[in-house]
C-alpha cells in the first residue's frame, strides 16, 4: 500500500522471514547424548512460520491479519511489536507501540488490579504523576471499579481482558496492536472496544 500523500509508513515488513528450531528427540540418557554429539542434525529441525513478509500501514489504516491455525499471524504481531526479531529482512516501526497480544500479559497474579494498572504504565513508559492521571479513565473504561483493588488471580478473563484493554489505549499509541484476546469480552464491552478503535483511527492512529 502506498500513502497518497506520500507519507512515511508508520509499519515496514520488508522481506521479513523467522525462522524457529524444532527440539525433536531431547536426549533421555548419556549415551543418547553422547551420540548426539556426533549427529546434532537428527535433534533438531527449522521452522519457518513466516517467509519473505512485505506489508505497509499508514496513519489512520486498520489492517487485519487473517489466516488459518499456524500460519504465522502471531508472529507478525510479535515481530512489530519487537518481542521477536526476525530471522531475515527488515522491520520498520515508527512511533509508539501498545499492544494487547495475550490474555494477562504483563500482569502480576498476586497483585490488585490497581498495582497492576501501575505496573503496566511504567512497563509503557510512564510515571507514576502520569498514571495518576489515566487511573481514574482505566477504571471507568473498564467498568472494574468494584474489583479494582482484588488480586486478579481472581479476576475472569473477560475483566482481564477489560483491564488491558484500558490500559492498552489510555497510552496515547500511535500504533495499537491486538490478537484474537477481544472475543473473550462480552458484546457489550467488544461494542465499546469497536467505538473506541473507531476513534483511535480517526484521530490518525
Amino acid at each position: 500500500m502506498i500513502a497518497t500523500n506520500g507519507a512515511l509508513p508508520i509499519i515496514k515488513l520488508k522481506d521479513v522471514s523467522k525462522r524457529f528450531v524444532l527440539r525433536l528427540n531431547r536426549p533421555k540418557s548419556f549415551q543418547d547424548m553422547f551420540v548426539a554429539l556426533f549427529n546434532r542434525g537428527a535433534l533438531r529441525e527449522d521452522f519457518w512460520a513466516l517467509q519473505n513478509i512485505n506489508f505497509e500501514a499508514h496513519r489512520g489504516e486498520a489492517v487485519a491479519i487473517i489466516g488459518t491455525n499456524g500460519a504465522g499471524k502471531s508472529t507478525i504481531l510479535k515481530l512489530m511489536t519487537r518481542i521477536l526479531k526476525p530471522t531475515t529482512g527488515k522491520v520498520t516501526i515508527r512511533g509508539k507501540v501498545a499492544a494487547l497480544l495475550a490474555l494477562g500479559a504483563g500482569f502480576h497474579p498476586e497483585l490488585t488490579g490497581r498495582e497492576n494498572v501501575y505496573l503496566n504504565g511504567s512497563l509503557l513508559g510512564f510515571n507514576r504523576r502520569q498514571m495518576d492521571q489515566r487511573f481514574a479513565w482505566i477504571v471507568d473504561f473498564s467498568e472494574l471499579d468494584r474489583f479494582i483493588d482484588m488480586p486478579i488471580r481472581h479476576y475472569s478473563s473477560g475483566m482481564l481482558v477489560r483491564l488491558g484493554f484500558a490500559i492498552a489505549t489510555s497510552a496515547d499509541p500511535d500504533i495499537l496492536i491486538t490478537d484474537e484476546v477481544l472475543g473473550v469480552g462480552d458484546q457489550a464491552f467488544q461494542h465499546k472496544c469497536f467505538e473506541r478503535l473507531a476513534d483511535f483511527r480517526r484521530s490518525g492512529g
